[in-house]
């Protein structure tokens, strides 16, 4: 497999996960957030990512999300499963499953927490890659994950059989677009903080954007992908810095992503929001009030 084994492409939502009163997944409003983004232009998702909290969920969790994808979209986009673990058996169990549930691809991150090394991370990964039969995203955002696919360590695992694609979401450009320049002959890449600088990711060769923006910022959030494609430059300048202003105040006085991100969706009126799960807690007082008036201030609601 490569590049040219699938035909994932465009602005694809990495997809909160919602939660009801009681915690637990709440399948309703995540298949509605699956219809807002496909009615605005989404090509795809990833569903239970580092955005949709895997983090804080058991495997039955994990698995039910990917059939809820895949019953979800039914087709009318790719669905990509998070599958990251910190063990190769791990990984694979859930690949399996993403593949039984009916999705498209798996996007794997390096073990996370313990820091190893690169030959440790390329055999994580050549395990996983030997025991399957299913297309792989890299993924790396080592802000998150500890352990980093360097460049010259994405060239490496090019060579893997079932590797055709790499989200790259270290949050550096000349990182991106190191990697982009090793790779883009043989791995489709995705820039992943395209709120930062997806217009430049997508105007010198991107093959599409997977980022959390798209659940508040939309379409804002899918037509910074699109208003490249289209050649509308002007508009994608726009949407840039509007995406870089987003970006700072979900980030900054109090707030963290994943909890702002579902406080805005709340704020203005997309289905899905609500709590994050501990240890994440909802955001209140100043961080929340500062969330809105940054909001209004860039005209979002």
């Amino acid at each position: 497999m490569d590049r040219h084994s699938v035909t994932w492409s465009g602005p694809m939502p990495a997809l909160i996960t919602p939660f009801d009163e009681c915690g637990a997944i709440d399948e309703a409003l995540f298949r509605r957030n699956v219809e807002i983004q496909l009615e605005r232009g989404a090509t795809g998702f990833l569903v239970g990512g580092c955005t949709g909290e895997f983090w804080a969920m058991n495997g039955d969790e994990r698995r039910l999300l990917y059939a809820l994808g895949a019953s979800a979209v039914r087709g009318r986009g790719t669905v990509l499963a998070g599958c990251g673990a910190v063990t190769a058996a791990e990984a694979i169990a859930l690949i399996r499953a993403a593949q039984d549930a009916g999705c498209d691809g798996a996007v794997i991150l390096p073990p996370y927490f313990v820091k190893i090394t690169n030959d440790e991370i390329f055999a994580h990964f050549e395990a996983i890659s030997r025991a399957v039969n299913f297309p792989i995203c890299l993924y790396n955002i080592p802000g998150n994950a500890v352990n980093a696919i360097t460049p010259t360590l994405a060239r490496r695992l090019a060579d893997l059989d079932t590797v055709v694609a790499i989200k790259e979401s270290s949050g550096d450009w000349n990182n991106y677009y190191a990697t982009f320049l090793a790779v883009r002959d043989r791995l489709r890449v995705f820039c992943g903080p395209s709120s930062v600088f997806g217009v430049p990711a997508v105007d010198l060769g991107a093959d599409g954007t997977i980022d959390c923006f798209p659940n508040m910022w939309t379409p804002g959030g899918l037509e910074l992908y699109s208003s490249v494609a289209r050649g509308d430059r002007a508009e994608a300048a726009r949407l840039q810095a509007l995406g870089r202003r987003l970006t700072d105040l979900c980030t900054s006085g109090g707030r963290t992503l994943y909890p702002a991100t579902k406080a805005a969706m709340d704020m203005m009126g997309f289905a899905g929001g609500g709590r994050p799960r501990p240890p994440l807690r909802p955001l209140t007082g100043e961080p929340l009030a500062g969330l809105r008036v940054g909001l209004v201030e860039l005209g979002l609601i």
